[in-house]
């Protein structure tokens, strides 16, 4: 049992507010992609440069998010679950209303890295204290619930930015930011990192703990190993369908846009399914690894469909979303792996080392494509990564109902 539990109202509040957060962090993530051709149009970019100028601004992002994931996940465990909650969200909320008065490429590069920064720490921290606080047989269910409503954001990222203009999209994200912080007052910190905090020997939010012993090192790297796979289906499947597309003798122009709105709908979809099953199965492993095998049956009918329609690709992508669906699964077992000193650290960073991880997989991809063909270099490089997620995730011990009350030494 955690050392003081809260009753079951100020627990489901908890849950629903970092559910919340995290929807307003998926809209704000996945935002620039949605308005990329509309926003850098209007401040003057010509369309031969879209292409270039769109990739240096959203890996100026990325790069915010894996310093951001070092930021948080160590303030995180240092300052408590809850200061970082309130850092991150006023800070991305912030940066995403100056977005909407950007007028130059640079300038727009800059806020989406400080944008960057702030995003990386709201999944970590919520699923943090999530798990810290809920009882041990049914967190799953809490961990579920945040990953499935918080990747709806992505969903309403796209219906906004069809109806409103690039600028007022930016703005609603910042202001839905800053009406949660209005919520995050009534929410209350971790009992296990208040019981850890009161230990002043203890070494707390220590990134180099984590390379301290071969053997935590291991287990890290296993952590984040086990989610490769879905960034990239999201970031090469989906977003490069077009060229998917072409050659699969496509009837029509594959829209990306569509085809990553539906894919995080299959991916919140998924979030919920795993979440039950784990709970069925008492088993994160074994769930973790079912979709894994369906993800694999899922990129093979993508990349047979020859002569596919804009109709049936929208399937699909719900398709490959849902078997990629064990985003909050994979983030769950990241923090039950660890002790509470370090817990905010490992959960926050391997998401977004994860995310990080699509850099050199596009190298891998890129470099398998110039020498064979996308669809060729897509079959490998999926096979590559399943067998390395699956390798990562044997070496992980089960962490269903694994009491979290201890410390890293």
């Amino acid at each position: 049992m955690n050392p003081n539990p809260a009753n079951n109202r100020n627990i489901i509040f908890l849950v629903i507010v970092a559910a919340l957060g995290y929807f307003v962090d998926i809209y704000d993530l996945v935002l620039f992609s949605v308005v990329r051709v509309k926003s850098l149009t209007e401040i003057g970019v010509s369309a031969s440069d879209l292409k270039a100028d769109g990739i240096f601004i959203i890996n100026v992002q990325m790069f915010g998010l894996l310093l951001g994931g070092l930021l948080w996940g160590i303030l995180g465990d240092k300052m408590g679950r809850i200061k970082v909650l309130f850092g991150s969200i006023l800070l991305y909320s912030l940066a995403n209303i100056a977005n909407g008065f950007v007028t130059t490429v640079n300038s727009y590069a800059l806020i989406r890295f400080i944008a960057g920064i702030g995003l990386a720490g709201e999944l970590g921290a919520g699923i943090t204290l999530v798990t810290e606080t809920m009882d041990k047989e049914k967190r799953g269910y809490g961990t579920m619930i945040v990953a499935g409503i918080g990747l709806l954001g992505a969903a309403a990222a796209a219906t906004i930015s069809e109806n409103f203009s690039w600028q007022t999209s930016y703005f609603v994200g910042g202001g839905m930011g800053l009406m949660l912080l209005l919520l995050r007052v009534g929410t209350f910190e971790s009992g296990l990192f208040k019981h850890a905090a009161n230990q002043k020997q203890v070494s707390k939010g220590n990134f180099f703990m984590l390379f301290s012993k071969k053997e935590r090192l291991l287990k890290y790297l296993y952590c984040i190993l086990i989610g490769i796979p879905l960034w990239f289906v999201v970031g090469i499947l989906v977003t490069l369908c077009r060229e998917f597309g072409q050659e699969l003798h496509a009837t029509e122009t594959l829209d990306a846009g569509k085809g990553i709105m539906f894919t995080y709908f299959g991916i919140a979809i998924g979030d919920v399914v795993t979440g039950l099953l784990a709970q069925f199965l008492k088993s994160r492993r074994k769930t973790v690894f079912t979709f894994h095998c369906l993800s694999v049956v899922s990129v093979v009918v993508y990349l047979t469909s020859y002569g596919l329609s804009g109709s049936a690709f929208i399937w699909i992508c719900l398709f490959m979303g849902f078997s990629v669906g064990y985003w909050a699964t994979f983030v769950t077992i990241a923090a039950e792996q660890f002790g509470t000193n370090i817990r905010a650290t490992v959960t926050t960073t391997a998401p977004n080392f994860v995310r990080g991880a699509l850099i050199p997989i596009n190298l891998l991809f890129g470099y398998l494509a110039s020498k064979y063909s996308n669809v060729t270099a897509g079959f490998i490089v999926m096979g590559i990564l399943t067998l390395i997620a699956m390798f990562a995730l044997s070496q992980l011990k089960e962490s269903f109902n694994k009491d979290l009350d201890y410390l890293e030494e």
